[in-house]
């Protein structure tokens, strides 16, 4: 007898991926489970760590908070659609090294040569993938809350700018070894 599949959906609350809005992607970084006690015995209650992208340079964060897993989660998508940010992917990686914080979390993202992949932790792996980055190094400091990990590197890429942007803003020509 087949095994029924679920509708491409993964039991595990980090490999849930599907499409949100046409042509962004959603993945369900992190689902907490809260309890408060009452007269009755214990009452749960889900919020869900949400990061949407396109894959082409544009990606957010959500974060949603419910009395069941799946409204949780649909609420952090809406969040996250609500706090896109622009990223600058360069032949598919960053364009410089740039950190980001959050908290007591702190972001590394150093730009890499084709073929590396992303070399990264789930959350921070969640963003880059988001985002369309396919080659890029990182490394993370203090805190490993999810939360605020995803913060920091939506904060690290919101850093970046392509060598136009930098040449416009600065009014010089600049080479790529200045």
């Amino acid at each position: 007898m087949a095994a029924k599949s679920s509708g491409g959906r993964d039991s595990r609350a980090g490999g849930r991926e599907s499409r949100a809005g046409g042509e962004f992607t959603e993945r369900v970084v992190k689902v907490r489970r809260c309890a408060t006690v009452v007269k009755g015995g214990r009452r749960f209650s889900f919020a869900g760590l949400v990061v949407v992208g396109n894959g082409k340079g544009k990606v957010g964060c959500g974060y949603g908070k419910a009395n069941e897993v799946p409204p949780a989660v649909e609420k952090g998508i809406k969040d996250g659609m609500k706090n896109l940010v622009e990223v600058p992917v360069t032949s598919g990686t960053i364009p410089h090294r740039v950190e980001g914080c959050s908290g007591t979390s702190k972001v590394i993202l150093l730009p890499a040569s084709p073929g590396t992949g992303i070399i990264a932790g789930a959350a921070v792996r969640a963003v880059c993938e988001s985002a369309g980055i396919q080659d890029v190094l990182t490394k993370s400091h203090g805190s490993v809350n999810p939360l605020n990990l995803v913060k920091a590197t939506i904060d690290g890429l919101k850093q970046l700018r392509t060598l136009e942007e930098v040449e416009r803003l600065r009014g010089v020509a600049l080479t790529e070894n200045s």
